[in-house]
């Protein structure tokens, strides 16, 4: 689930696709919310086929780990829950209803975020300057794989690369239909070995320019490849969430503290081999999208030749 984030506003995927397509965040945000919804409905629909038919893959809580019941677990959940929501609205609210831009709802959200920390005295000097130092570098490392796409693309469009993709792209057979199923194969598997950064700056600006002439809107043909880019975090050798979780499940049994019982390790192979079933519900979203355009948007409609 945490790859909807990349999906579902404020997606750093649609800011960045948007930037490149030369079309509003906004109108980015608006045409992902539906097949955002989609996708979650389609997770949690694997999840309960999961726990119907192999109830051993998702175990209830043992009795004795039910410590909270009735009003005390609501309070419970309503305490963990509304802040974030409350920040969500913040951010995607403000951008929504017309208050503020993508920028200025960032913006929002930041300060939000150090309200709602200082709220739980959870604030300091050392928290606020790693904040600060993470997100220097990450702008950093954004700035340089834009300056590095853009010698590349000076250099590829120097001996007219871009022409001749273009031309071979323009000349597939099956009009729009074929266009969309070779390029989505093909950054299906770049996504392998590349970044979501490194495909939007690189392979985007290639593919955007045929997707128009072919009559292609492009917030459409964006969220189509946020959905298809999604699978980068999910699948090897650079799927992040996999790392991820990696990081935080046990790599060694351990015995558990509630049951006194000793829990089996999980090892990287099962991680692996359990993100093949969300890699493949990625998939059929990416194929939805193609087969009812109007998931993304009813304003522009796709037809195929």
């Amino acid at each position: 689930s945490g790859t909807l984030a990349q999906i579902i506003p404020p997606s750093l995927v649609l800011i960045v696709m948007a930037d490149v397509l030369g079309r509003s965040v906004g109108d980015m945000y608006k045409g992902a919310f539906i097949p955002g919804l989609v996708l979650t409905g389609l997770y949690i629909g694997w999840v309960w086929l999961n726990t119907v038919f192999r109830p051993l893959a998702a175990p209830a809580l043992p009795p004795e780990a039910r410590t909270l019941r009735g009003w005390a677990l609501a309070r419970r959940v309503a305490v963990a829950m509304v802040p974030p929501l409350l920040l969500i609205f913040l951010v995607l609210g403000s951008i929504f209803i017309g208050w503020a831009t993508p920028t200025e709802g960032g913006a929002l959200g930041a300060v939000g975020a150090l309200a709602l920390a200082l709220v739980k005295r959870k604030l300091d000097r050392k928290l606020l300057g790693s904040a600060m130092e993470a997100t220097a570098k990450i702008t950093s490392f954004v700035i340089f794989i834009l300056i590095g796409s853009s010698v590349f693309s000076l250099v590829f469009r120097g001996v007219d690369g871009d022409l001749w993709v273009e031309h071979l792209l323009l000349d597939l057979p099956g009009g729009q239909l074929g266009f969309l199923i070779v390029v989505n194969t093909l950054v299906f598997l770049l996504a392998f070995f590349l970044d979501f950064f490194e495909i939007s700056f690189i392979i985007l600006p290639l593919l955007a320019p045929v997707a128009e002439k072919l009559g292609i809107d492009l917030v459409w043909f964006g969220i189509l490849m946020g959905v298809n880019m999604q699978t980068s975090f999910m699948h090897p050798p650079f799927g992040f969430a996999l790392f991820y979780l990696r990081s935080v499940a046990p790599n060694k049994a351990y015995t558990d503290r509630v049951t006194k019982k000793e829990i089996a390790p999980v090892t990287t192979v099962q991680i692996y081999w359990g993100a093949v079933p969300f890699v493949c519900i990625q998939i059929l979203m990416v194929g939805l999208i193609i087969a009812f355009p109007d998931i993304v948007s009813r304003e522009n409609e796709v037809k195929y030749d």
